[in-house]
């Protein structure tokens, strides 16, 4: 009969070799266990969770993924948590990756280009099978993430930057045309209130808009926010609060380049005594992105739906194809959106 260590003599397991010690398994066999609990019998594996739970052993992740020849760990770069649509795409691809035997490693970019920069060399530093990363965009320090392309196998989801690699986003041209279409055909002609120009979405999406207006023979009309940083709610509010009491927006309608500036906007129209929604004193308003807040606000937000589900689970899905074959790839994948009516507009 083994000899129970941590109970004779007072001290907590800390490595392999000491569970070794105290349970009588080999080390061979709790390597194995520990790389692929399948690559070891029924029995051995019962054996072993019995010894854990007994000696409330867990083992050092981090110095087990370290010593892999194949690391089953991922890392996950967002620009947001407080974002719940970044939130919510983060907890998708986790729980798709754990099904697929892999942890993750979470970094948030917290909207500044210095912790971004900070996150990604932190990557670089882990040993991991790859990463899967939402860059800031424009902000961002494109050699740092070269170097780490260069290092590791890594996805870019919904933002594009200048960097080779796989990419997984929303097809701005074909969402913009979408709910462009709806907007003309229900009411009058919408003018387009921009986003901060922080990455390739917010130039796409104005720049969609435009090409579509003059294909109809309409007068495209962008209204601007000129300062660039991602408190998005809060420059479209002062923006919007400016504009409506500078011009009446009865009757209007407003394309917001995504759900955040739209909130900003709307908040700004209750501030200054704007109703929302159908009728000639009331101004209609737009977003893109389908925020998980957006059908929550009052009234409830039109806009078209980035597909999140799919975005994780691709994403995903090219990670573990680029981990498993080793070859490097350029996929491009666009996805489309799908228009969401409500009735703020």
């Amino acid at each position: 009969m083994s000899k129970d260590i941590s109970r004779t003599t007072g001290t907590q397991i800390r490595t392999m070799e000491e569970f070794s010690m105290a349970s009588g398994i080999s080390r061979p066999t709790l390597s194995r266990f520990f790389n692929d609990p399948q690559a070891v019998r029924p029995s051995s594996r019962a054996r072993i969770e019995e010894a854990m739970e007994r000696l409330n052993y867990r083992p050092n992740l981090f110095a087990l993924n370290f010593n892999r020849k194949s690391p089953k760990t991922l890392g996950i770069l967002v620009p947001s948590l407080t974002d719940p649509f970044y939130a919510g795409l983060v907890q998708q691809i986790e729980t798709l990756a754990l099904d697929a035997g892999y942890w993750t490693i979470l970094l948030s970019a917290q909207g500044n280009a210095d912790h971004e920069a900070q996150a990604v060399s932190t990557l670089l530093s882990l040993k991991l099978a790859g990463a899967i990363v939402v860059p800031l965009g424009d902000s961002s320090r494109i050699p740092m993430f070269r170097e780490l392309a260069a290092a590791l196998p890594v996805v870019f989801l919904s933002t594009r930057i200048d960097v080779e690699g796989s990419y997984i986003g929303s097809d701005n041209d074909r969402s913009v045309a979408l709910i462009l279409d709806y907007l003309l055909r229900s009411g009058s002609a919408p003018v387009f209130f921009d986003m901060p120009e922080v990455n390739t979405n917010s130039r796409q999406r104005r720049l969609s808009y435009q090409r579509v207006m003059e294909e109809m023979g309409l007068e495209a009309e962008v209204i601007s926010i000129p300062t660039v940083n991602w408190d998005f709610e809060k420059l479209a509010f002062d923006r919007a609060t400016e504009l409506f009491r500078q011009q009446d927006m009865a009757g209007r309608t407003i394309l917001c380049a995504n759900d955040r500036v739209a909130f900003g906007v709307m908040s700004a129209a209750s501030e200054t005594g704007l109703s929302i929604g159908r009728g000639e004193k009331s101004v209609r308003i737009a977003g893109n992105d389908d925020h998980p807040l957006a059908r929550y606000t009052c009234p409830p937000l039109t806009t078209v739906a980035q597909d999140q589900s799919r975005l994780a689970e691709l994403g995903l899905k090219v990670m573990l194809d680029l981990v498993n074959d080793g070859l490097v790839r350029n996929e491009v994948h666009q996805l489309d959106a799908k228009l969401v009516m409500r009735s703020s507009a």
